[in-house]
């Protein structure tokens, strides 16, 4: 009998939350159980999709200049951990006495941080399992270690701006006043490129959108048609985002924990949205959260920037 993992009563709550409202939506943070995690990381390896690549590139040409700017030998804590593929570049550079890894996907952190720590043995490694939307209580080795914080992959955009703020003020109370943050962030640029990266030609994008109808019916007792569903990806150009959603292809009724939903054909439940930024939105998010910028970071393409910023004390003058 295959073994059903137990329901998560935020989930459970999200998703019941979400379907009965007028406009249907789902936080994109419950894509990432073990499936989903993985599907992410395969879709990062996709052509198309340049966030990761860029990214990469760009952490192995300026780490060394995080490294003098930020200095060396203390925590780095990752926020959204996933594989900690791009960690290890970072690692290098700064060279800390610990790394704390952060991700709502316990199993899927457990494994990464094993096979970082087979690569850096000597480094240690204290993996938190939770969600880092909420304040993080660290592990208790690296509280009196000033601490650079590491959210990559521009996990931001998943948010609308006063969800942004509040995440990176949570962020600044979970780090410490003169701590830094080394954050990317997706560059608005032609809307072909954006669409393509969210709607790939392999079809992983599609799976990873509807993995999570399928872990809605293992984890929440769910009987939804996941056949009745399809992925699409749009630009919204007055939020400058890229939004997914699952849209119904034909009229549907299931139950999730019992309670009945119904949907008509061309209805959608909205996943994801993915906002891009201009320099200018990018430092005054950041400001507005108690965050002064220090450096940034462009590719030659000018398709994506990585930012160091650092936490400021409280300021009282208008």
């Amino acid at each position: 009998m295959r073994e059903v993992a137990p329901a998560d009563p935020a989930f459970r709550a999200d998703v019941l939350a979400g379907l009965a409202a007028p406009i249907p939506a789902i936080p994109a943070r419950w894509f990432y159980d073990r499936r989903g995690s993985e599907l992410f990381e395969a879709i990062t390896r996709l052509p198309e999709y340049y966030p990761t690549r860029t990214e990469r590139a760009l952490l192995e040409r300026y780490s060394g200049e995080v490294a003098r700017i930020a200095g060396t030998g203390d925590a780095v804590v990752e926020f959204g951990s996933g594989s900690s593929a791009k960690t290890p570049i970072l690692l290098r550079a700064l060279d800390p006495a610990a790394y704390v890894p952060i991700d709502i996907s316990g199993d899927f952190l457990r494994d990464s941080a094993a096979a970082l720590q087979r690569e850096f043995p000597a480094l240690a490694i204290h993996p938190v399992e939770g969600d880092f939307m909420k304040p993080i209580t660290l592990p208790g080795e690296v509280a009196d270690m000033t601490k650079l914080g590491f959210f990559p992959g521009s996990t931001i955009g998943n948010l609308v701006a006063r969800t942004a703020v509040d995440l990176l003020r949570t962020m600044k109370e979970t780090l410490g006043v003169g701590a830094y943050l080394l954050i990317g962030m997706d560059r608005i640029k032609d809307v072909d490129v954006m669409l393509r990266a969210y709607d790939g030609a392999a079809g992983t994008t599609a799976e990873f959108n509807l993995n999570l109808l399928r872990r809605i019916n293992a984890e929440l007792e769910g009987t939804i048609p996941v056949d009745a569903f399809r992925h699409r990806a749009i630009w919204n150009d007055p939020m400058s985002r890229i939004e997914m959603h699952l849209e119904a292809v034909r009229d549907v009724a299931f139950t999730v924990a019992g309670q009945p939903f119904t949907m008509r054909a061309g209805e959608t439940i909205h996943t994801e949205n993915s906002h891009k930024y201009g320099l200018r939105d990018s430092r005054l998010l950041l400001r507005a959260a108690g965050w002064g910028v220090c450096k940034e970071w462009i590719d030659p393409d000018d398709q994506f920037v990585l930012i160091l910023a650092k936490a400021e004390p409280q300021r009282f003058a208008p």
